[in-house]
């Protein structure tokens, strides 16, 4: 087993003597294109197996926006789905109408579906909602993850329902999962900290599952690299106002500095949960008395909104 330098100098794998495409800093390993390819698609198995994600039978709507950590749960759910008993993939893409951004996130969306041969729905913030992001933002764009927060998760829920879909899957990986367990720390939020959006909800909604938590955003990036299906697309011009960058930021120098520091942060909430399992009550799951929707309270959040925005248009009326 070739494990140092290969010839002038190049690092070779860890686990054969191929060329390293790729170094795991937390457990000080470097990787070859096919044992990377192979940890990172047995990884996201593990995770769908161990948490029972995906069950026979299943419908899995995909949330597909045509970005890096969409397109690579697309790829590799597609590449592990004849491992699974009777299970059918569906992608959703959602357009909030975000001008300059969103046109060309659609496209690759929509390129990605046709080339894996998945069947694609596309649903709009003008048609479920009566309007843009961006003219609902106008005047509010400090509250724009809040807003498209919720309006993105009601629009991805109708459509994974008018797909009959039992499960929904998101492309939330190991960074994004890391980063908010620390937002909710800052924010002292423990019942939402030990959130499970997967748990069975007696089809009161559909389960929110996230099988790539456990892979690194630079994992994702460069297992697309060498797939050559990295595309360079823009940022959402909204993300500057968002809580998370700044965390982002913290998160990503102690990972530097630390290695294993985003493991090590899951495996705390893991430890939390076991430890607080029936020490935080959840609050009975009601019916919101607006839209019938599942809520804790008497409002979901949707309907919270819009009332706060009618009070607001209402306030600047003449």
């Amino acid at each position: 087993m070739v494990t140092g330098s290969g010839t002038y100098g190049q690092p070779r794998c860890s686990l054969c003597s191929e060329p390293a495409v790729f170094f795991y800093r937390p457990v000080q390993r470097h990787l070859c294109r096919t044992h990377l390819f192979t940890a990172i698609e047995q990884r996201v198995a593990d995770t769908v197996s161990d948490r029972n994600l995906i069950v026979q039978g299943d419908t899995v709507a995909v949330g597909l926006s045509g970005g890096k950590d969409s397109t690579a749960l697309m790829m590799i759910l597609t590449k592990l789905l004849p491992s699974w008993k009777n299970v059918r993939l569906v992608a959703v893409t959602v357009d909030e109408g975000i001008s300059g951004y969103r046109e060309e996130t659609v496209r690759s969306a929509d390129r990605i579906a046709r080339t894996l041969g998945v069947e694609y729905r596309h649903v709009t913030f003008p048609d479920l909602f009566g309007d843009s992001l961006d003219a609902i933002l106008r005047g509010r764009e400090s509250q724009a993850c809040t807003i498209c927060g919720i309006l993105r998760k009601k629009a991805l829920a109708s459509a994974a329902r008018d797909a009959g879909a039992t499960k929904l899957a998101t492309g939330h990986n190991l960074d994004d999962e890391a980063q908010s367990v620390l937002m909710n720390v800052l924010r002292g939020d423990l019942p939402r900290l030990m959130r499970d959006s997967s748990a069975d909800s007696s089809g009161r909604f559909i389960p929110r599952i996230k099988p790539l938590m456990a892979v690194s955003e630079k994992e994702i990036a460069t297992y697309l690299m060498l797939h050559e299906a990295w595309m360079d697309l823009p940022e959402c011009p909204y993300a500057r106002h968002a809580l998370r960058r700044e965390v982002r930021s913290i998160l990503s120098s102690l990972e530097y500095h630390h290695p294993g520091t985003m493991l090590r942060l899951m495996e705390s909430k893991g430890k939390i949960e076991k430890n607080c399992t029936g020490a935080i009550a959840a609050g009975p799951l009601r019916s919101c008395r607006e839209c019938g929707d599942p809520c804790s309270g008497e409002l979901c959040q949707l309907c919270q909104l819009k009332k706060t925005l009618d009070r607001e248009l209402s306030g600047n009326r003449p």
